[in-house]
């Protein structure tokens, strides 16, 4: 896809949501602490946030807050 090359993917500048979301995940077993569905969709990097990354005008943070898509 164009642009994908150009795409950057980086965890929240905030070290505490960081730390919070990192816990999270650990307590679940790498499933999106914010979600109460523990299935393949909920594995972290989900699904949706999967999905948004694929289109090249999204810029943003996934639904838990950990990782930032920069255009």
């Amino acid at each position: 896809m164009k642009g994908e090359k150009n795409m950057k993917i980086r965890l929240n500048e905030n070290e505490k949501v960081v730390k919070m979301v990192k816990e999270g995940l650990k307590k679940k077993n790498g499933y999106c602490p914010c979600r109460l569905e523990m299935n393949e969709d909920t594995k972290c990097m989900c699904k949706e946030f999967r999905e948004q990354i694929a289109d090249e005008n999204f810029e943003g943070y996934c639904h838990c807050m950990l990782y930032y898509k920069e255009k």
